[in-house]
């Protein structure tokens, strides 16, 4: 169902359309909060109190092109008031990121299953694979940095590869591919 069938939903007491929408956003507008708070629990409660506050209020909002824009402004608003309670006024449009533009929601939710995915992986074996794509170790330097095995660390990144591959959709593997290249 496209989002606004699915707003169309919710505007009639579709609670299932909400958990729906739910479902759908809410990693990247987590994320999108973690960038501006840098606190887990707080950017959580702020995207929980948007869809609450889109909910209570959706017999008076009228959403003709994207809802994701509409999540990301309620989102935005209420980090400004959050901020605007803790800084000044002038700190607080600095530290706010632009709500990103239609073609970046992609982008994005590509991101956020990206980020599920990897939190699936066993703790070492995900601080292996982030070493050596984000840090660009090598195997030597890893198993150094960890005290393992170089055989370890190429068995274990070798796993991570084949759960990624059997877990992500092919095109959100070869975007995970992309960013170890960058």
């Amino acid at each position: 169902m496209d989002e606004l069938k699915l707003w169309q939903h919710i505007q009639n007491g579709d609670m299932k359309a909400l958990q729906e929408l739910h479902t759908r956003n809410y990693h990247a507008l987590f994320l999108f909060a973690l960038k501006s708070i840098k606190d887990r629990q707080l950017a959580e409660n702020l995207v929980s109190d948007c869809f609450i506050k889109l909910w209570e209020n959706r017999q008076n909002i009228i959403i003709r092109s994207s809802v994701k824009s509409y999540l990301y402004r309620i989102l935005k608003n209420l980090i400004i008031d959050y901020l605007r309670s803790k800084t000044e006024i002038t700190e607080l449009f600095d530290k706010l990121p632009d709500i990103p533009a239609e073609e970046e929601f992609e982008k994005q939710q590509r991101y956020s299953r990206l980020y599920q995915i990897l939190q699936k992986l066993p703790e070492q074996r995900r601080k292996i694979l982030e070493l050596a794509v984000y840090d660009s170790c090598s195997y030597q330097e890893i198993a150094e940095k960890l005290g393992i095995s170089k055989n370890t660390v190429k068995t274990q990144i070798a796993r991570a590869y084949r759960f990624l591959r059997e877990s992500l959709d092919p095109r959100d593997f070869y975007f995970f591919c992309f960013l170890k290249k960058n």
